[in-house]
């Protein structure tokens, strides 16, 4: 019987951190574990579940210091209240306090997302709640970027005491993710769009890096089309990563340019590892960027994904993480 009460405890712990997961990143809201809190609603006269889920929610301490956005907050919130209605309950007293707070704010261009990384810490990120702003998608997490961080946190030895180049960072959640979680001597964060550049730095200070903290860390504009062997050398990069970056043939034909760039910038012998991650939308473009690899003498190999789930995202999106290298005699 004590097993049983325990086994029942840890699976509600469990269902906990996914609402809060799932919360703070904005997951879709129909992705989240409903099912229980029905369950949970028709079973027990206690609202102690629902109380502790608005503490690891909205009423959790990070909300208050990097809230999701005012309409996310709102469904939310209305859900967890129709879905009380609908078993019969009276929503929460703080149900309604906290509803009535989140619509007295206005709603705002930017919001946070945070994602909880294995040791509890949260990688917090100030986004965009529009896909595409200013003229760049780069203002959003992608699931390839989380991919690519999950991919990191169980190959850590890619990363530490080693210089990492991050092409086409965006918000920066994979190389804050690897900052914090994985020991590199030095990380360089790049893009090449102005607005993107701010919110990454922004973003770069929000989570404690930069400054005298280790690793040393740069936010740098890097021009794929522009870029300087100087440029390139004073990076030093020993593993080179980039997600979600293979969207346009003309973008994929500059980034293998550079790729070939950054190899031919290396002794042979101390080649950089290099990963590219992608969310494959359009098999004809991401099939395009393979043969260009191939004809500038650039082989790649299919790296295995990660095995576990640290962050919420659609894991059935077609997600490919290659490995990029000098074909020998190429």
């Amino acid at each position: 019987m004590a097993f049983s009460a325990q086994k029942e405890e840890r699976r509600r712990e469990d269902l906990l951190k996914e609402f809060r997961a799932s919360f703070f990143s904005m997951n879709r809201l129909a992705s989240f574990p409903w099912t229980f809190i029905e369950n949970e609603l028709q079973n027990t006269e206690s609202s102690e579940f629902i109380s502790e889920l608005l503490k690891q929610t909205c009423l959790h301490p990070l909300c208050g210091k990097f809230p999701p956005s005012v309409r996310f907050r709102r469904l939310f919130l209305t859900e967890l209240i129709k879905r009380q209605e609908a078993a019969g309950r009276d929503p929460l007293d703080e149900l309604y306090d906290a509803l009535a707070e989140v619509l007295g704010v206005e709603e705002t261009p930017g919001c946070y997302k945070s994602y909880f990384l294995p040791n509890g810490d949260a990688v917090s990120l100030l986004e965009s709640i529009a896909l595409i702003s200013q003229g760049t998608t780069g203002l959003v997490t992608w699931e390839a970027a989380l991919y690519l961080a999950e991919w990191a946190l169980e190959n850590q030895q890619v990363f530490a005491g080693r210089s990492v180049l991050e092409l086409g960072s965006g918000v920066g959640l994979t190389g804050i993710t690897i900052c914090r979680s994985c020991n590199p001597l030095r990380f360089v964060f790049s893009d090449c769009h102005a607005a993107v550049l701010q919110k990454l730095r922004e973003n770069v200070r929000l989570n404690g890096l930069g400054g005298e903290t280790s690793p040393a860390v740069r936010v740098e504009e890097l021009d794929w089309t522009a870029a300087t062997e100087e440029q390139i050398r004073g990076i030093g990069a020993d593993t080179v990563v980039a997600a979600d970056v293979v969207y346009d043939p003309d973008v994929a034909g500059s980034l293998v340019k550079l790729l070939l760039k950054i190899l031919n910038c290396s002794p042979p012998q101390v080649q950089p590892e290099i990963y590219i991650c992608s969310t494959v939308r359009n098999p004809e473009t991401y099939g395009g960027f393979k043969l260009q690899l191939e004809a500038a003498g650039l082989g790649h190999e299919v790296t295995t994904g990660p095995a576990g789930a640290v962050f919420p995202y659609n894991r059935l999106a077609p997600l490919e993480l290659i490995k990029v290298f000098r074909v020998q005699g190429g």
